[in-house]
C-alpha cells in the first residue's frame, strides 16, 4: 500500500472538542442542527451545511454546497482550523466500554482504490457518491476521513505504542456517547519514514466504514488527474484522508432488523413457518441475545424467541452463504415475509446494535413494527474473506462502533 504523510488542517488543542462532530451520514439534518446549536465552531456547519438554512432546505441545493465552502474559509480565517507547516502522520485512538483501538492517520493513494488494492465489501449508490464528490470538489479537501482496516503488524504496533506513550495533542470524552477520543502528532522523520516503508509491504487494506466517502474521495482525485495536462503523480489530489486500524483491534457489532407486518400471517402461522428451517425456542419476556453464528433472536407479541438454523440451511464453505444476514434474508425476510430488496422495501428498517436490543423491543411494543430480528455480528475475518474473494456483502450487514470523529483533521487536495 502506498501512503504518505500530509500537512493536516486541524483545530488548536483547546478547540478540538468544540470543532469535532459525528460523521455526516450517521445523523439527519434536524439532529445535526440540534447538536450544533449555539456552537459556531461545529464542523456540522461544513459537512451538514443545510443546517445553516431554514429547516426543509434541500441539502443538495447549490447554495448549501457554497455555504460549506464559505464556512471552511471562515473556520481557517478564525483560526478554528489551522494547517500544519510540515507533512506528518498522526495517531487517532478511540475508547469505548474500556476497549481502545489505535489508528494511523495517513494520506492513502487514489490508485490503490482505483486498482482494487483498497478493497470494499459493500455496494455504493451513485447519488450518495455524487453528493460527497461535489462536497470534496467545492471544498478542494477531504473534510472527513474514511475508516480502513489493515492486516495487523507488530512493527507498526511498536511505532504506535512509542508515540502513544507520550502526551497527546487532543484528549476528550464526547458528551453525546461517553466515548473517548485521543490524538497524537507524529513529527519524527525516522518514524514517518518507517511507517511509509512498512505500509508499502502491506498488500491490501479494507474499507471498514465509509464506502461512499472512499469512492467520492478517490473519484475526485482521479478526475483531477485526468483534467491536469501537467499531471506528475506527486500532486496532493492523488491522495485522500484515511484512518487505518489493525484488523485485530476492531469490533464489529450487530446490525438488526424490524419489520412492519407478517405478510398476512398470524403470529402462530409465522412461527410455524419459521419451524420449517429453524429450531424455535420461546425464551419469554426477558431480552434474548444471539449467542453464536446461525443463532438468531426474534421478538414478537411481547415474547423473545431463539431461532437456530437447521443443518443444510446455510453454506459455511461460501463467504456469503455463511453470513447470518444471508440466512435470515433468504429464509425469513424473503421466503416468509415477502421482502425482496432490502435497500428499497419500505416494510423493513435497520437498527445498529449500539442502540441495544431494547430498541428492538421498544419499536415493536410501540406498534410501529410487528416483529424484530437480531443477528449475531459478523467478524472482521468474514469481511476480509468477502473482500478478498471479490464478493459484496448483503445490505446492512456491518456496523462499526465507535465512529470516527470528523473535524480532528482535514486533508487539502492542493
Amino acid at each position: 500500500m502506498r501512503v504518505k504523510p500530509f500537512r493536516g488542517i486541524r483545530p488548536p488543542k483547546s478547540l478540538a472538542k468544540q470543532v469535532s462532530s459525528r460523521p455526516y451520514d450517521v445523523l439527519n439534518s434536524e439532529e445535526a442542527r440540534a447538536e450544533a446549536a449555539g456552537n459556531p465552531m461545529s464542523l456540522y456547519h461544513i459537512i451538514k451545511p443545510e443546517i445553516n438554512f431554514p429547516a426543509g432546505t434541500d441539502e443538495h441545493d447549490e447554495r448549501v454546497y457554497q455555504s460549506a465552502v464559505e464556512n471552511f474559509r471562515k473556520f481557517r480565517e478564525n483560526g478554528w482550523l489551522v494547517q500544519d507547516d510540515q507533512e506528518k502522520y498522526y495517531v487517532y485512538a478511540q475508547t469505548m466500554n474500556g476497549r481502545t483501538q489505535y489508528g494511523l492517520v495517513v494520506a492513502a493513494w487514489v490508485e490503490d482504490y482505483m486498482e482494487g488494492r483498497i478493497k470494499k465489501h459493500e455496494l455504493t449508490r451513485k447519488d450518495k457518491e455524487e453528493d460527497r464528490m461535489k462536497h470534496v470538489r467545492v471544498n478542494n479537501a477531504n473534510m472527513e476521513p474514511v475508516f480502513f482496516a489493515y492486516p495487523h503488524r507488530d512493527d507498526l504496533d511498536a511505532i504506535v505504542k512509542s508515540i502513544t506513550s507520550g502526551e497527546p495533542e487532543y484528549d476528550f470524552v464526547s458528551d453525546l456517547d461517553g466515548f473517548r477520543h485521543t490524538f497524537w502528532v507524529i513529527d519524527d522523520a525516522d518514524k514517518i519514514a518507517k511507517i511509509t516503508a512498512i505500509f508499502a509491504q502491506i498488500p491490501a487494506m479494507y474499507i471498514a466504514d465509509g464506502h461512499h466517502r472512499s469512492a467520492a474521495a478517490a473519484l475526485v482525485g482521479n478526475e483531477k488527474k485526468l483534467q491536469n495536462p501537467h499531471h506528475t503523480g506527486n500532486e496532493e489530489y492523488n491522495y485522500f484522508l484515511a484512518v487505518c486500524f489493525p484488523d485485530n483491534q476492531l469490533n464489529v457489532i450487530d446490525y438488526n432488523r424490524v419489520v412492519k407486518d407478517l405478510n398476512g400471517l398470524s403470529d402462530e402461522a409465522f412461527l410455524a413457518k419459521l419451524a420449517e428451517d429453524f429450531i424455535v425456542e420461546k425464551k419469554g419476556a426477558e431480552i434474548y441475545k444471539p449467542n453464536k453464528l446461525h443463532n438468531f433472536s426474534l421478538y414478537l407479541g411481547g415474547e423473545w424467541y431463539s431461532l437456530t438454523a437447521k443443518e443444510g440451511r446455510y453454506n459455511d464453505a461460501d463467504p456469503i452463504g455463511v453470513l447470518d444476514v444471508t440466512v435470515s434474508s433468504e429464509l425469513i425476510l424473503h421466503k416468509i415475509l415477502g421482502i425482496g430488496d432490502l435497500r428499497t422495501d419500505k416494510r423493513i428498517d435497520f437498527v445498529g446494535g449500539i442502540r441495544g436490543l431494547g430498541e428492538l423491543k421498544r419499536r415493536v411494543d410501540s406498534g410501529e413494527m410487528k416483529v424484530a430480528l437480531a443477528l449475531y455480528p459478523v467478524t472482521m475475518q468474514q469481511i476480509i474473506d468477502i473482500a478478498d474473494s471479490g464478493n459484496i456483502m448483503p445490505p446492512k450487514t456491518t456496523w462499526f462502533e465507535p465512529k470516527l470523529r470528523s473535524g480532528l483533521i482535514v486533508h487539502e487536495l492542493c
